[in-house]
């Protein structure tokens, strides 16, 4: 008998196949433990603008966003997933930042807010990180939402 097991907690999943109820039997259990595995794994990394724009509450002290954001202590981080790092217009950005060759994707991105100093060393920002994988998901999410101009996509 095929049985499948989920911890959606952890996140883990497993399961065993007996070989004596034949091809078909098999194929079936690895079916739904596939599908089990992608379901569990999309929803742990679902996207919530609403939420993210919560948690950008946090990035507020330095950073803006919209179309009247403006430099501050952060650049302005409309358009950001796409940018090349360290191209805002009239942001005076550190030579680590400028030169770190990285463009914002969702990758770099993630890497980066869980600890910026450690992806750019010599980058002008202070901040511990964002190790919380649904906050960064969250925040994701709401950056994604602005053009390069401001303005809602």
């Amino acid at each position: 008998m095929s049985a499948i097991f989920s911890d959606f907690a952890s996140g883990t999943q497993r399961f065993e196949i007996n070989h004596s109820k034949g091809k078909e039997h098999n194929m079936r259990a690895l079916f739904i433990a596939g599908f089990m595995i992608f379901t569990g794994t999309t929803a742990a990394f679902a996207q919530d603008a609403a939420a993210g724009e919560k948690d950008f509450a946090i990035c507020k002290a330095c950073h803006q966003i919209g179309e009247t954001a403006k430099n501050a202590v952060g650049p302005v981080l409309n358009g950001v997933i796409g940018r090349k790092a360290g191209t805002y217009p009239g942001y005076n950005y550190s030579d680590a930042n400028k030169n770190s060759g990285l463009t914002w994707d969702e990758a770099t991105f993630r890497e980066y807010i869980r600890d910026p100093k450690a992806k750019v060393p010599g980058t002008k920002m202070s901040f511990a990180g964002i190790k919380d994988e649904q906050k960064i998901n969250d925040l994701l999410a709401y950056l994604k939402q602005y053009g390069p101009d401001g303005k809602k996509l």
